[in-house]
């Protein structure tokens, strides 16, 4: 029998179809699912939709902060380039740090906390004064500080965000994973001989998966929000325009006292848009795979 018509893969496509079905009843998750598309989809087509020379402030043929136009529909800049130009690539440069954050973030919250929760005695108590030492530090101060000592670059601010937010997803994936090692099949599974990689692998991982997507989505929004308070501190990576970086060269160059709001707003409603929208997307998640939470919230 192939391993796509087994009984196991069958019982997961079916609870894949039951939690799509579950999640699309939730309005507010599903409008915001579309928003993210859309904007995913934006970021992914900037290099075929628009002109990246006009980044290029030796190549601007605009007049500096100028309100908008029908060329120019979101204004334009200290430089003269177009503010939805930058806007949209901006958006490439913050979903993908805050992408690739939250990735590196989630995969070292979730292998810690199921260590901590699997191996136990002083394998666990070490980690879990490792994490507790991580929480007590203030995130935005350590990141601020790995980011001025560390090269200036896209890969620093990825690193500087992963290694302060990953705290926070060990010790729900611990506790997810502590009630998953005292259920019966766990005990059955190490009777029978099960190793540790075959009780992580096949029983543990599997079972807080679901928890992990949700927590996933709504550290993203806080990546996001982490790189672009960065790059408004003027960290971030000089070459790249992202909406932080917006935000700074705005406040910098004299946008506020001259009444720039088309230079402020776009960066800013993006970075409002897309937060709430993950976490919305991660509070519909959440209620699908934890039904519970669905009476809390009725």
């Amino acid at each position: 029998m192939s391993g796509g018509t087994s009984p196991v893969w069958q019982r997961r496509r079916s609870a894949a179809v039951r939690v799509w079905r579950e999640f699309t009843r939730d309005r507010g998750g599903l409008v915001s699912l579309g928003v993210l598309g859309a904007v995913v989809l934006l970021a992914v087509l900037a290099p075929v939709l628009t002109d990246p020379a006009g980044l290029d402030v030796t190549r601007a043929d605009g007049l500096p902060l100028r309100p908008p136009t029908w060329e120019y529909p979101l204004g334009t800049d200290v430089d003269g380039r177009s503010v939805l130009l930058l806007t949209l690539w901006g958006t490439r440069v913050s979903l993908l740090v805050g992408f690739a954050a939250t990735v590196l973030s989630v995969l070292i919250g979730t292998v810690v906390g199921i260590a901590a929760a699997h191996l136990g005695g002083w394998v666990a108590a070490a980690l879990l004064r490792f994490t507790d030492f991580f929480l007590a530090l203030p995130s935005l101060v350590l990141a601020i500080a790995l980011s001025s000592v560390l090269p200036r670059g896209s890969a620093t601010i990825v690193l500087a965000i992963a290694v302060t937010s990953w705290p926070a997803t060990a010790r729900l994936v611990r506790a997810q994973a502590l009630t998953v090692e005292g259920r019966p099949y766990i005990e059955r599974a190490k009777a029978l001989g099960g190793g540790h990689l075959h009780l992580v692998g096949r029983h543990v991982l599997p079972a807080v998966l679901p928890l992990v997507l949700a927590n996933t989505t709504l550290v993203v929004g806080n990546s996001i929000i982490a790189e672009s308070t960065l790059a408004f501190l003027g960290l971030g990576d000089p070459n790249a325009v992202s909406w932080g970086s917006m935000l700074q060269t705005a406040l910098s160059s004299g946008a506020v006292s001259a009444g720039a709001w088309w230079y402020l707003l776009p960066p800013g409603l993006a970075i409002v848009v897309i937060v709430l929208s993950f976490t919305l997307v991660g509070r519909a998640l959440e209620t699908v795979l934890n039904p519970r939470l669905k009476g809390d919230r009725d």
